[in-house]
């Protein structure tokens, strides 16, 4: 026979598991977003330089000093620089030119680091030989810092987990469940181009590519939420947070670049859901597309892997089911 204590000592341990795992949580959660934001600055940050060889080899010289800080590369003149900017080759571009030297920076592409550049080539040129800013790429007027832009991808998160959530609770199994994720993904794209391109102004591209890009992301992020829990259980809840919602969110970079991140982080930021949205995003709202191929693949495996997921757990697991055989009727005496 079970003690009387036996479930105040239940309780007591359940209190103490508590304790210990809302810190631990608590503590994960501000390193995962607080230490990278701690450790910003340029690493491998891809800029061009074009010009005269002997004026470019000493731009290149002093670039060189911030060892590590950038990634050179050579172009022949401007108007190759200038492709080179638009086409998201290279964040941004110093051209030095017989009447001066001239930056290229994309504030659409990233304000952190266009602002970056001009400190450390407009800014420390002499006052006598000032250095020309041109903006190839600017940001839109809505959202001139980016600030709109790095927020909403927690919301693209939250909306693609709650999808993924409402399937597996609702009970929606097989092809239903994907139409259902496909749909809402679809809706919420549409939703979200509605208010952030033809209300808000913080997104210029095109009304449509930009919709696809929401809703795949969305779908990408709802379809891992459905399959993981789908093939794990309850645990694929969590598992699908960890790496959409927390890793994903504060590993993209879209505050910055992912090149301003530590070592590692930013690739790795940008082989999941939210950092892959984010850079897809960006290309078809400001460059035409331009550099969009990786991320859009990106978004697809995970949303393809996540699917798949769904329908075919939900199918093994209804042929794991034993059927209960039908009872014969009783035969009349």
């Amino acid at each position: 026979m079970p003690t009387a204590t036996a479930p105040s000592a239940t309780a007591g341990r359940r209190t103490l598991a508590v304790l210990v795992l809302i810190p631990t949580v608590a503590a994960l959660a501000l390193w995962i977003f607080a230490w990278p934001a701690a450790r910003i600055a340029p690493r491998d940050l891809p800029i061009g330089v074009a010009g005269p060889a002997t004026a470019a080899d000493a731009v290149e010289r002093e670039l060189g000093r911030h060892e590590g800080a950038f990634e050179v590369h050579r172009y022949d003149d401007a108007d190759d620089a200038r492709s080179a900017v638009e086409t998201r080759e290279v964040y941004g571009a110093v051209v030095v030119m017989p009447g001066g030297t001239q930056l290229l920076t994309a504030s659409a592409g990233s304000p952190v680091v266009a602002g970056l550049l001009r400190e450390a080539v407009a800014g420390q040129a002499p006052a006598d030989a000032p250095v020309q800013v041109t903006d190839v790429v600017a940001a839109p007027a809505g959202d001139p810092r980016g600030a709109v832009f790095g927020a909403s991808l927690l919301p693209l998160a939250l909306v693609g987990a709650a999808t993924g959530v409402a399937t597996v609770l609702l009970g929606l199994r097989g092809a239903r469940a994907v139409a259902t994720l496909a749909g809402a993904a679809a809706l919420a794209g549409m939703v979200g181009a509605a208010l952030a391109d033809s209300w808000l102004g913080v997104l210029a591209g095109d009304w449509w590519a930009e919709a696809g890009v929401l809703g795949l992301t969305v779908l990408a992020i709802g379809a891992t939420f459905s399959g993981l829990a789908t093939l794990l259980g309850k645990p694929g809840f969590g598992l699908s947070a960890l790496l959409t919602i927390l890793l994903g969110n504060a590993f993209s970079g879209m505050s910055s670049a992912p090149e301003m991140l530590p070592s590692g982080i930013g690739t790795l930021g940008q082989w999941l859901p939210p950092g892959a949205g984010g850079s897809a995003l960006r290309s078809v709202s400001a460059f035409d597309g331009a550099a969009a191929g990786g991320p859009l693949l990106v978004l697809s495996l995970w949303a393809a892997a996540g699917l798949a997921a769904t329908a075919l757990g939900a199918r093994r697991s209804r042929a794991a089911t034993p059927s209960v055989p039908t009872p014969a009727p009783a035969l009349a005496g």
